[in-house]
């Protein structure tokens, strides 16, 4: 029998000595999976490298596929405000997401998120990889499932160990919770204020653990 060929990643395209600006400009290439064929462009991670907050999401929305940037839509600006309220400026991490390319499914006019499939996530991971490297923080913070599966492993799961303090090689302080578009789904406004106000706690945890970095 001959043997399965190794799934297509993005590793080819990292450059040899790479820069922030080399990735994002290789990532804008990148057809390792299918997903270039239907998103508007990469968006690739933004903000100042190195830095002492990291945080990785799952996949640009609909509007960071339109504008090029991550955490620009109804979830981004959550997570804007949350990071303002225990006093973290968004300028002052490096955001991103595990998967560079928009997947999304048509319902009507509109385009609805797709959860990504574990071989997309396998060919993104180099570019993680990459800027995890480049930006070298004291503190990661993996937002949702896909995040911290991508990172951690495909056993671990968030609803166990949401909040806690994660022992890896990845970052002195590691910690996964919910993604922000999560607390916008929640079913009515009381549970959707108190699951952002327990998120709000854990990033008081994080802004704790910065403070005392420095």
């Amino acid at each position: 029998m001959a043997p399965r060929p190794e799934p297509k990643t993005a590793a080819p395209l990292i450059p040899r000595r790479p820069t922030i600006g080399k990735l994002r400009a290789a990532a804008a290439q990148c057809t390792a999976c299918p997903l270039y064929a239907d998103a508007t462009q990469t968006v690739f991670g933004e903000g100042p490298v190195p830095a002492g907050l990291m945080l990785v999401g799952e996949t640009p929305g609909d509007q960071e596929d339109r504008m090029g940037r991550p955490f620009v839509g109804p979830a981004g600006k959550l997570l804007d405000r949350c990071l303002a309220e225990v006093g973290i400026a968004r300028d002052e991490a490096y955001v991103t997401n595990a998967v560079k390319h928009f997947k999304w499914g048509p319902r009507g006019k509109r385009r609805l998120h797709k959860k990504p499939n574990a071989l997309e996530i396998a060919a993104c991971r180099p570019w993680l990889a990459a800027e995890i490297a480049l930006v070298k923080p004291k503190v990661l913070v993996l937002l949702g499932a896909t995040a911290a599966q991508t990172l951690l492993g495909g056993d671990f799961r968030v609803s166990r160990e949401r909040g806690k303090p994660i022992r890896s090689s990845l970052a002195s302080y590691v910690m996964a919770t919910v993604h922000p578009s999560a607390l916008l789904r929640a079913p009515d406004d009381a549970t959707r204020h108190r699951e952002i106000a327990h998120f709000v706690i854990e990033l008081r945890r994080v802004a704790a653990v910065l403070e005392k970095s420095y």
